[in-house]
């Protein structure tokens, strides 16, 4: 007999997304309406336009993401309560993976999407899955002011394993009208820089958390000096930057950069192309997770810092010290942690010292710039 999909789970699992979708809908009312409902094959958003009236540009960014394999990090004895737990903070991992790149440049996102192929829908699209991650999800959404246009849910037999299930998406985003987007064009020596406070790894360095895991003597259930597990102390959902630098934005600060840290770790500091040393004379409290990891895996300080944000999340750069505690202000309001870790000097190469660990990061092999 010729194998043949069965669509009974994919619908299934596409309604309840859809059903997720509609939970959205006025999360974005600030910027436009839904003129339709969902469910059709390319739903439609209204963007209002008058706010934008006389505007010279509109900037807008389309951005695709994938979280990678954070959604395998786990045991495989947890409970329902854990499972919906685990699934709750992927869906709140995979908000943060695709918004906090967008917010680095000064996007709001608006309208967000997924991409979920699997090879079995049964038996990745369980019933912990569907209500964990899509509650996770929907709360993100609500949290960055996004609505969520569901997506594709494709069955790809002989191309993903039977029980995985790959999370990726896009994001449509747009500079708030009256605002223009944050690069690293106008970034100049005597920038101050904030640090803004990580929940743990966020979506970064998984291959060494999950390869650790198999060297734990507890494996996945390995307690922390806290008591909080392994496995749930690496998947703590991401935090969402997006109405951070919003109002900083609205509070008329324009960073002269803004840097998620994620991949290359505090590397990520000297993105910018210039030749600038990014000296750093205070940090934020370490998340108990990347002193647990250190010593378990013997890696250096140096490397950890390379590989993993250890406790910052988020950096951002302004022309003066007054507008940089105006910043570590505002993200004590909205509920982060941050601080004025430093400055940018001129210098011949790009590098990063950390004065409080008594480390310098040179940026020689580090190949990314903006």
């Amino acid at each position: 007999m010729v194998d043949r999909i069965d669509y009974t789970d994919l619908d299934k699992a596409k309604n309840a997304f859809i059903e997720a979708s509609k939970r959205t809908v006025g999360f974005a009312a600030g910027f436009g309406k839904m003129p339709g409902g969902f469910g059709s094959s390319a739903n439609v958003f209204a963007l209002d336009l008058k706010p934008y009236a006389g505007a010279g540009e509109l900037y807008v960014t389309l951005l695709p993401e994938g979280l990678g394999t954070a959604d395998d990090a786990r045991p495989t004895d947890l409970s329902r309560e854990e499972l919906l737990r685990f699934w709750r903070n992927i869906g709140g991992k995979t908000m943060s993976v695709l918004t906090n790149d967008a917010a680095s440049s000064g996007m709001q996102t608006v309208l967000i999407s997924l991409y979920l192929p699997s090879a079995l829908p049964e038996k990745v699209f369980t019933a912990e899955f569907m209500e964990g991650f899509l509650d996770g999800f929907v709360e993100g959404c609500r949290k960055v002011g996004c609505v969520y246009f569901s997506g594709e849910t494709p069955q790809l037999k002989n191309k993903i394993y039977e029980d995985k299930l790959d999370i990726a998406g896009a994001l449509w985003g747009v500079v708030p009208a009256g605002m223009h987007p944050v690069d690293s064009t106008e970034m100049a020596a005597g920038d101050f820089i904030v640090f803004v406070e990580s929940s743990g790894p966020h979506e970064n360095g998984f291959t060494t958390l999950r390869d650790l895991a198999t060297q734990l003597p507890g494996g996945y259930r390995t307690k922390l000096p806290s008591g909080m597990e392994y496995w749930e102390a690496i998947n703590q959902p991401g935090h969402l930057y997006t109405p951070f630098v919003q109002a900083v934005m609205k509070a008329g600060i324009r960073p002269s950069n803004v840097e998620p840290i994620t991949g290359h770790g505090w590397q990520k500091l000297m993105r910018p192309r210039q030749a600038f040393r990014y000296v750093i004379e205070q940090m934020l409290p370490v998340p108990e997770i990347f002193p647990f990891v250190e010593k378990a895996s013997g890696m250096t300080t140096e490397i950890m810092l390379k590989t993993f944000n250890y406790g910052l999340g988020l950096a951002l750069y302004v022309h003066g010290r007054e507008e940089a505690e105006k910043v570590v202000a505002i993200a004590g309001g909205i509920g982060l942690k941050a601080c004025v870790a430093g400055y940018v000097e001129a210098a011949e190469a790009r590098e990063v010292v950390v004065k409080p660990l008594g480390i310098t990061i040179k940026g020689e092999g580090f190949e990314l710039g903006k």
